[in-house]
């Protein structure tokens, strides 16, 4: 093999970052924003139906929804991976039908431009409906099993134990089986 490295062009880096495990700022932000939303609504949950004091416990529930977020995050960008593959498939005859019609008319444009505005607008449609299903899927839940344990598993525990014991390891369970293959 020889000691030079071949570098990608711009193009098999574009393509290449689609198929990577790595989201964008944006998404980063918005899994983040809304994992910490999402980990913030136990607080609630614990305060007025529970009766747990707010001020005594503030540093568990500061630090069980730091750890909740950062969880959530993760589940979030590994179920947005193994969805949108699955998503680009699926919508790969839409996205290529609503794009050729409306290329149709430029006759200036080559066959491989044509192809690589379907392959991004298809890349574009899956992002984003992965997106949006992962945050709704891992909320639901998150939220779901949270109610459920607080309520039923855990009720003979202390109000601080049982936050603790539902949020954590709800988002703690979740992160983990979202790195499976699905």
């Amino acid at each position: 093999m020889s000691g030079k490295s071949k570098a990608f062009t711009k193009e098999e880096e574009l393509l290449l970052q689609d198929f990577s495990r790595n989201v964008s700022t944006k998404s980063s932000a918005l899994f983040y924003g809304n994992a910490f939303i999402v980990s913030a609504i136990p607080i609630w949950l614990f305060w007025r139906i529970h009766l747990i004091d707010l001020y005594s416990n503030l540093i568990s529930f500061v630090l069980v929804t730091l750890a909740s977020t950062y969880a959530l995050a993760l589940a979030y960008k590994n179920t947005k991976f193994i969805l949108k593959h699955k998503i680009a498939v699926k919508r790969e005859d839409a996205v290529t039908k609503e794009i050729s019609r409306k290329l149709a008319e430029d006759k200036k444009m080559s066959k491989k431009e044509k192809d690589e505005r379907i392959l991004w607008k298809k890349n574009e449609v899956a992002d984003y409906e992965a997106t949006t299903f992962s945050i709704f899927y891992n909320n639901a839940l998150f939220l779901a099993f949270v109610i459920v344990s607080s309520f039923y598993i855990l009720k003979t525990f202390t109000p601080a134990v049982n936050y603790i014991l539902s949020v954590g390891v709800t988002s703690a369970f979740l992160a983990l089986f979202s790195t499976g293959s699905q």
